[in-house]
């Protein structure tokens, strides 16, 4: 009768610790980095290249008209994640852009990492960003945007800005710009000028 009785407690308790297991449930809301979802790209591409043209017309289906070249992009890695929301396309080795105006003169700007959002058109580039257009004018900054829908160039961050045809090294925090640097606009600066005096 005492053996019976021990092995209907251990029964009954074994039988309460299975429920108490089972009706356990991990009612915890996760929020912030524990919330974040992990995201993967759709497709990776090393050796990178994408060149972007446009037409002096508008085509139709029996029109082979020839087009320019207006930019190129490079790079080591490139990772797509065009498949998302809001859909976007990494560059984490680095990324070189040269562009082209009209008059197919070459400017390049090259960053040790970029990010180019696909529905907006705007590219941002991280890291050691150095724009030299084909005139020699140079722009250095940690970070700089590009809005390819308005040929806009812009940043917050600090800056130094070299113009050798004018002599002229500008320093400053915050610049915006068009493309080919005809309209710039700098928003503290500070720098140096060369002046040449004239002869007598």
């Amino acid at each position: 009768m005492h053996l019976k009785e021990h092995i209907i407690k251990y029964i009954a308790m074994v039988s309460a610790v299975a429920m108490f297991f089972c009706a356990c449930e991990d009612s915890y809301k996760r929020v912030g980095d524990e919330a974040a979802l992990q995201v993967y790209p759709q497709g990776i591409a090393s050796d990178f290249t994408l060149t972007y043209t446009e037409t002096q017309k508008e085509l139709n289906t029996q029109d082979s008209s020839a087009s320019r070249v207006i930019a190129i992009l490079k790079s080591p890695l490139s990772e797509d994640y065009d498949n998302l929301k809001f859909p976007f396309r990494t560059f984490p080795s680095g990324l070189q852009v040269d562009y082209y105006d009209e008059q197919g003169l070459k400017s390049t700007i090259v960053a040790d990492s970029a990010i180019i959002y696909s529905r907006t058109n705007l590219i941002d580039l991280r890291g050691n960003v150095v724009l030299e257009t084909h005139d020699g004018k140079r722009l250095e900054t940690p970070q700089l945007y590009w809005d390819r829908s308005s040929e806009w160039i812009f940043t917050q961050d600090r800056f130094t800005f070299s113009n050798p045809e004018e002599g002229t090294v500008l320093n400053g925090i915050g610049m915006d710009f068009n493309r080919d640097f005809s309209y710039f606009k700098a928003h503290k600066t500070g720098g140096e000028m060369l002046v040449k005096e004239e002869e007598l």
